[in-house]
């Protein structure tokens, strides 16, 4: 490994151990910490379909994928193997644990065999309701190849024997979770609670299935098959862009497998004529595990009504200078406003696009989407202006990933009611979060603006810790009125002052930033650099914040995700600290801090330090003008780095040690943040 920088990959993979720390955690409650078993599960299940099909085509270029990474991908591949398989033996640790301290509270996960005859009847009825019609089985032929199994889906390989001859058949049946629950709440049994897996009531009804075969030995064996989820865009300008986006999803359903998982009790027969069908040869990653997989599933877990097995609702609070039933337009007029989500409701958002959609001199509202709700009220409030006669546009990114089919049929929607849409720019992912309302009265035109970490997702503002600025700043809206028309007109790049884009200014912005600090330090000027990110991996980035740190800059990273960084390495990184906060919300705001001789710059960013989002992406930057609101980011960056109940230290070890207490008052920063914007609520904050 190169001495100066953590692979993303290994690094991610640290990450991840950081959710499962959380699983493990018994100041966790109970419910939640099952939850983390799924977050750790759904990660992981994307790092394979992403992260590690694209080592596996890297490392077919053999020594010119070393210099593309800057380490060897089969080396990396082999190393992600082991972590995996110490973390699933973890994992399946903390699982057992789990269900024993639900046994505690009288609640049972209960299998097939496990039913009493109330039960029994129970599940007889269910399956012959919900779960017979949905359920349509594969037989495994010796000289045939085997379906196109789903991705990520999970798949009961049945084994079918007669017990007085060597008579066997095989087949495949996927369970139906896309349209079912994946946990059925059972009858109660002396104040007992009872839950079952859908597996195991397809379990209970193999016999009815397979009816017609003389085999008195029925049984069943969880796998799942994982593929490479990259998408290959033709480039093609015949073609239209939906077009050779619909035809890589449906290349997509039968990408190469990167990844088999299945129950370590399955015949070996079973097993083996599976995986020669699938191709698997010794270098691919083939996990053994227990009977249950996709564990994603615990994400939503049945309350069984026990109460205090989850964690207390922190209810959003109100923003102090939003009032139901006034105009936010007019609020925003007179001063800038900074959203903090989940803290903050995102209601207010859709209350000021609800404004501004019957406001009689709102003429036009421009927005750009990336990941939007499952029943957005962002696109029920831009149909709704439409209607009322605006003009909408939207740029809609085709290319978010695993929600292309989603943003698709968006795209439709939108352009069938008389939205203009435009569909990202070519080449690049638009992955800024903008919007831009406009106002004319008596002539004159007002503009305002919202610039945001995150995405325009009320269901991910409930759970993913965002800023949002909105402010009538001509400095910030004139340019975000830019951005809108480079977007609009050919892509024609525009000059920015205040705004920073990426890929045409973000990077050199950041090292102008940097350099000015350890210019700074030399002079013996106090000199810092504070960041706030979900993953900082670039590394000429990080060779000069190396470069800050031994001029004597301060550094202090907050980093979710991946960091190749490491910190404090004598005479490399002494001066840099780093931690990483895993608890109830996902930390996914982005925010930069540079002290600026005593004058702190902030700036709010939709961008990570990652090579793609520096140059591949359309990302914005935005400075922060408004001194009450550089207080408030400041503030809640120290309380975040005082955290001593959800921090973890990184190090070169990666070894996710939790920060201390000692002597210090315990600061879980999530609910400290809140309990801070609460009390703030009334007055402004001092610096």
């Amino acid at each position: 490994m190169n001495k100066k920088y953590i692979p993303k990959e290994i690094s991610w993979l640290s990450f991840n151990e950081r959710v499962l720390q959380e699983a493990e955690n018994k100041e966790v409650p109970l419910l939640e910490r099952f939850k983390f078993l799924g977050i750790y599960s759904n990660n992981l299940d994307e790092y394979f379909r992403v992260r590690v099909a694209t080592l596996k085509r890297l490392s077919m270029y053999s020594s010119r994928s070393k210099e593309i990474l800057g380490y060897n991908p089969k080396a990396t591949l082999k190393t992600i193997h082991e972590i995996v398989l110490a973390h699933n033996a973890k994992f399946e640790k903390i699982y057992t644990g789990l269900l024993h301290e639900l046994a505690k509270h009288n609640t049972h996960i209960i299998n097939e065999k496990q039913l009493n005859p109330e039960q029994a009847e129970f599940v007889r009825k269910y399956f012959h309701k919900e779960v017979r019609t949905r359920i349509m089985p594969f037989l495994i032929e010796k000289d045939a190849s085997l379906p196109n199994l789903t991705d990520d889906a999970i798949y009961l390989a049945i084994y079918l024997a007669k017990s007085d001859t060597q008579k066997r058949r095989y087949a495949l049946l996927e369970i139906p979770t896309n349209v079912l629950p994946r946990f059925i709440i059972l009858p109660e049994k002396d104040d007992g609670k009872y839950i079952i897996f859908l597996d195991d009531i397809i379990r209970f009804g193999l016999n009815e299935i397979f009816f017609i075969f003389d085999f008195d030995n029925i049984s069943a064996y969880t796998i799942k098959l994982t593929k490479d989820a990259e998408l290959e865009i033709a480039d093609d300008i015949s073609e239209g862009y939906i077009d050779k986006l619909s035809k890589s999803l449906q290349q997509r359903k039968r990408g190469t497998p990167v990844r088999f998982i299945y129950d370590r009790t399955i015949p070996g027969d079973l097993l083996k004529i599976i995986t020669k069908k699938l191709n698997f040869g010794p270098d691919d990653v083939t996990i053994p595990s227990n009977r249950y997989h996709n564990f994603k599933d615990f994400m939503n877990f049945p309350n069984p009504g026990r109460k205090k097995l989850f964690n207390e609702s922190l209810i959003p609070i109100p923003h102090r200078d939003i009032q139901p039933g006034r105009s936010i337009l007019s609020v925003i007029n007179k001063k800038d406003i900074m959203f903090f989500f989940p803290y903050h409701p995102f209601d207010h958002f859709i209350d000021l696009l609800r404004e501004a959609s019957i406001d009689p001199y709102v003429t036009s509202i421009q927005i750009t989407l990336y990941r939007l709700a499952r029943n957005s009220s962002v696109i029920n409030a831009l149909l709704n202006a439409v209607r009322n006669g605006k003009s909408v546009t939207t740029v809609v990114e085709l290319q978010a990933r695993f929600d292309e089919e989603a943003n698709i049929l968006w795209g439709n929607k939108l352009r069938e009611e008389g939205v203009k849409v435009i569909y990202g720019v070519p080449g690049l992912k638009v992955h800024s979060k903008l919007c831009l309302i406009t106002r004319v009265k008596n002539n004159v035109t007002q503009r305002f603006a919202a610039v945001g970490t995150g995405n325009f997702n009320e269901d991910t503002a409930r759970v993913y810790t965002d800023l949002l600025l909105l402010t009538t700043d001509k400095k910030i809206t004139n340019e975000v009125f830019k951005a809108f028309n480079f977007f609009s007109v050919n892509y024609k790049k525009d000059n920015f002052y205040h705004l920073v884009l990426s890929p045409f200014f973000l990077r050199n912005k950041i090292i102008l930033l940097i350099e000015n600090e350890i210019k700074n330090a030399k002079a013996g000027k106090k000199a810092f650099i504070y960041l706030k990110l979900n993953n900082l991996t670039d590394s000429e980035i990080i060779d000069y914040l190396y470069e800050a740190s031994q001029a004597g800059v301060k550094i202090r990273l907050i980093v979710r995700g991946m960091l190749s960084l490491i910190p404090g390495v004598k005479k490399l990184s002494d001066k840099i600290e780093a931690i990483g906060i895993v608890d109830r919300f996902l930390e996914h705001s982005r925010y930069f801090i540079f002290c600026n001789g005593g004058n702190d710059q902030i700036y709010i960013t939709s961008a990570d330090l990652m090579t793609r989002n520096l140059d591949h992406r359309i990302e914005v930057t935005c400075p922060i003008f408004d001194k009450n609101i550089k207080c408030e980011i400041r503030k809640i960056f120290d309380i975040q780095w005082e955290d001593n109940v959800k921090a973890r230290i990184f190090d070169a070890k990666q070894s996710n040690i939790f920060v201390k207490p000692g002597k210090k008052i315990m600061n879980q920063s999530q609910i400290e943040v809140y309990n801070w914007l609460k009390k703030a609520n009334d007055k402004i904050p001092a610096k």
